[in-house]
C-alpha cells in the first residue's frame, strides 16, 4: 500500500501527520501538486509535480494509484475516482470515502456548489480545528493498523 496525497489543498497539520505516520510505519507516501512542494528528506516520502492544468494532480494520482492504495483529499470527485479503482480515501477530518457514501458525497457538493453559485449561502467548510486533526490521526492510524495486520496474516 502507498499514501498518495492530493498536496495541493491539503492542510500542513496534515501534511506533518501524514509524514510522521509514514516514517513511523515505513509506508511510502507522495505528494503529488501543481507545484513544487517541500519534502523532508526521507526515505519514505516523496513528491511530484505535475502540469498545470485543471485537474492534472488528480489524474496523476488516479493514474499512479494501484487497489488497496489511500489517497488523501478533501476533493470528492478525486476521492470518488480512487474508490472507483479500488483505492480508499480519506479527508483531511478524518472521514473515509466509501462505496457506500460516494455518491451522496457527490450529490451534497454539487447541492452546495449550486446553492453558493446562486447566492444562497457562501462560505465553504469551518477551518479544520484540532478536534479534525485528531479524527484525521485516529482513522489514519487505524487504517494503517488494519493494513499492516492484514499484511502480517498473509
Amino acid at each position: 500500500m502507498r499514501i498518495w496525497v492530493d498536496a495541493d489543498a491539503c492542510p500542513n497539520a496534515i501534511r506533518e501527520i501524514l509524514v510522521r505516520a509514514a516514517e513511523r510505519t515505513h509506508t511510502s507516501m507522495t505528494l503529488v501538486a501543481g507545484k513544487p512542494v517541500q519534502v523532508p528528506r526521507s526515505r519514505w516520502v516523496g513528491a511530484v509535480t505535475v502540469t498545470t492544468g485543471p485537474d492534472a494532480a488528480d489524474d496523476a494520482i488516479v493514474e499512479r494509484m494501484s487497489v488497496g492504495d489511500l489517497v488523501v483529499t478533501a476533493d470528492i470527485p478525486l476521492a470518488a475516482r480512487a474508490v472507483e479503482k479500488g483505492g480508499t480515501a480519506l479527508n483531511p477530518r478524518g472521514e473515509f470515502y466509501t462505496v457506500e457514501n460516494i455518491r451522496e458525497r457527490l450529490a451534497m457538493r454539487d447541492l452546495m456548489a449550486n446553492l453558493r453559485d446562486s447566492g444562497t449561502i457562501s462560505g465553504g467548510p469551518p477551518p479544520l480545528g484540532n478536534v479534525e486533526r485528531q479524527a484525521f490521526a485516529n482513522a489514519l492510524d487505524r487504517h494503517l493498523a488494519k493494513h499492516a495486520q492484514s499484511q502480517q496474516q498473509q
